[in-house]
């Protein structure tokens, strides 16, 4: 006689399954059937090893969106024999993770393996939160996995980043996403096999490509296309892929990775003088919705840091840039922002300017701390001639050519050193020219940096 209530249960369990997205439903039961990923799962990789042997410690998985970091949490649980929790950092708070931690170590006295304590999100936990876990990670009640879309050394606490193994996801390639997707199509269970879909080449491409190796953005595109195509005996084809992946810039942080790293891309391209390459980066950022006051402010640092003196027009144009943008914003300011990228990835470059003001603080740091000439001080006030203040000055103004032979600082430094580039040469020439005037001799340090960002 058949079991009513376990065929009941079974056909519940595949009406939840079925009203999930396709992304959820096509995520493997098998860490066998895990695709990318092959820098930490290959042959021989510590990850795999650790699964494999059976002794998981507490790991971090890390990486943009969509590469599978809560699908791999849960293969390792599977692939390890271990009861697996999870709990999102969203939504949990102290008094829920205490909770799990309880059951974790009843698991343990029980005997059995330590359970896995998967946290979603874990950056999203505040500092008494991610503390709450080191008692039970450092004695080995629970083996934590927790998944994060920023960079942990910024976003988790110091203490349980020591604790645990890092492993970096990254972006499937497109022949990964292609290989989800196909797997999707032909799928006659959970899938779409059931709507015998007909999809161009074309598209297939486009959409392993320009999802941004997000293999959820890819499937939950391909379902919009195939759900949405009333006409079956047609084909899906690219224009309706683009019309169902809609806005390709997705998961832009403000303030995490990608603001930095795409901030960092700008800067060294320009710095590089690859104008191309600038305007890329700067639509990223623009198409992400990045602040246009951030925008702003890192060229006109750039403009005095990269360029200095060798386009003294740069830092106006930069400066004119940003009042401007804030003057009639977007959409409008991508027009300023871009001429304005332009110009000084095409400019000469010169970090003289930079350079002199690093080598003097360093100087006023590390070295006795140089007495201000008489002859310069201040003498507008009274009693400043009886302590002999700004005796024997001499004003430059007086001088033929504009240039007074006077010592200024007392001791020998040469801290700027203009670039044989741009208005820098000319600058460089003048430099020669009134030093040999002041009497000023040739020596200068040498000195190199590696620039910010």
């Amino acid at each position: 006689m058949p079991n009513h209530r376990s065929l009941f249960a079974d056909a519940e369990e595949d009406n939840l399954k079925l009203a999930q997205p396709l992304a959820a439903r096509m995520r493997p039961t098998r860490l066998a059937d895990f695709v990318g990923q092959r820098q930490i799962l290959g042959k021989g990789k510590l990850l795999r090893r650790m699964i494999d042997s059976g002794r998981l410690g507490s790991i971090i998985l890390f990486g943009p969106p969509g590469t599978g970091k809560t699908t791999l949490a849960h293969l390792i649980g599977k692939e390890t024999g271990s009861q697996i929790r999870s709990v999102s950092a969203v939504t949990s708070g102290v008094k829920e993770l205490r909770e799990v931690l309880a059951w974790a170590r009843d698991v343990v006295s029980a005997g059995d393996p330590r359970p896995i304590l998967f946290v979603d999100e874990i950056h999203r936990f505040s500092k008494s939160q991610q503390d709450a876990l080191l008692p039970d990670v450092e004695e080995g009640m629970v083996a934590l996995i927790g998944a994060t879309t920023s960079n942990p050394y910024f976003a988790v606490n110091g203490a349980l980043l020591s604790r645990s193994q890092l492993f970096a996801l990254e972006s499937l390639s497109a022949d990964d996403i292609r290989h989800i997707l196909d797997r999707a199509i032909e799928d006659d269970s959970l899938g779409l096999a059931s709507f015998a879909p007909k999809i161009d080449e074309q598209a297939l491409t486009y959409l392993s490509e320009a999802c941004e190796g997000d293999a959820r953005r890819a499937l939950s595109a391909l379902e919009i296309a195939v759900l949405s195509n009333t006409k079956q005996s047609e084909s899906i084809t690219q224009k309706t892929v683009i019309e169902s992946i809609g806005n390709r810039i997705g998961g832009y942080d403000g303030s995490g990775d990608d603001h930095y790293n795409l901030a960092s891309a700008l800067i060294k391209s320009i710095r590089g003088s690859d104008v191309d390459a600038g305007l890329y980066w700067l639509a990223r950022m623009l198409e992400g919705g990045e602040d246009i006051r951030f925008l702003c402010r890192r060229l006109v640092i750039l403009a005095s840091e990269d360029i200095g003196n060798a386009d003294p027009a740069a830092l106006g144009l930069a400066v004119s840039a940003m009042q401007a943008c804030e003057f009639v914003g977007l959409p409008e300011a991508q027009l300023t922002l871009s001429q304005t990228v332009a110009y000084l990835a095409l400019a000469p470059k010169s970090n003289a300017a930079t350079m002199a003001i690093g080598l003097a603080r360093r100087d006023v740091r590390e070295n006795s701390v140089v007495p201000i000439p008489k002859e310069l001080r201040c003498a507008h006030y009274a009693g400043a001639k009886s302590l002999g203040h700004g005796e024997g000055y001499q004003y430059s103004h007086d001088a033929e050519d504009g240039v007074a032979k006077q010592d200024y600082l007392g001791v020998d430094r040469n801290y700027y050193q203009p670039v044989d580039r741009g208005f820098e040469l000319e600058l460089q020439q003048r430099m020669k020219i009134i030093n040999e005037q002041l009497g000023k001799s040739k020596k200068s340090e040498a000195v190199k940096g590696s620039g910010s960002c």
